[in-house]
């Protein structure tokens, strides 16, 4: 990828002025998703520890667990939801970099404002639809029907935190672009 404003800094774009109501909220933000990563990425090495103790149990005395299975299957995607506002702060999603480069910086902050209104829409469906299906999940008193049987809405209420965290990210981003100044030296 080439260089672009986007890599100017983890949050990206320019620095709001220092005590601003946007620069601490960025921040918070910022400090929120970091923490989480990094936390939800440690939880990585649990999800090892499960898998060499299922191997090793099965594979040596023949005594598989019951929660080792839905223990790496929970932890990861809880892991790989909470750490997506993590990604976007660190600007590690996919994007089209080939094309958005041609754009001049200001069609580049028109094109930022349009697709932001379609991220609103995803993450707050992400949320909303995460919130009502734990919601309905812890109120059922939902399990996964496994002989371990373990609740199943941390996993739906870890959709909703996502969706939260992605949107409160992507508004965090989107202050810093629409206050960062054009640097390269691209079609006017």
């Amino acid at each position: 990828m080439s260089e672009s404003r986007h890599d100017v800094e983890p949050g990206g774009g320019a620095t709001l002025p220092p005590g601003s109501f946007a620069a601490r909220f960025c921040a918070a933000i910022d400090r929120v998703n970091e923490w989480m990563g990094r936390l939800w990425g440690a939880t990585i090495l649990l999800v090892t520890f499960a898998v060499i103790y299922e191997v090793v149990a099965r594979g040596v005395f023949d005594q598989g667990t019951l929660w080792s299975n839905e223990t790496t299957i929970y932890v990861s995607a809880v892991a790989y939801l909470l750490a997506g506002g993590y990604a976007l702060r660190h600007r590690r999603h996919v994007r089209i970099d080939v094309v958005y480069q041609l754009f001049s910086p200001r069609a580049r902050a028109r094109v930022d404002l349009v697709t932001f209104v379609f991220f609103v829409i995803y993450t707050g469906a992400l949320a909303w639809v995460g919130a009502t299906m734990a919601w309905t999940s812890f109120l059922q008193s939902e399990t996964t029907g496994s002989p371990w049987n373990p609740p199943i809405w941390p996993v739906k209420a870890a959709i909703a935190l996502a969706g939260l965290l992605l949107l409160l990210q992507g508004i965090a981003n989107l202050l810093r672009e629409l206050r960062a100044p054009p640097t390269d030296g691209g079609p006017a």
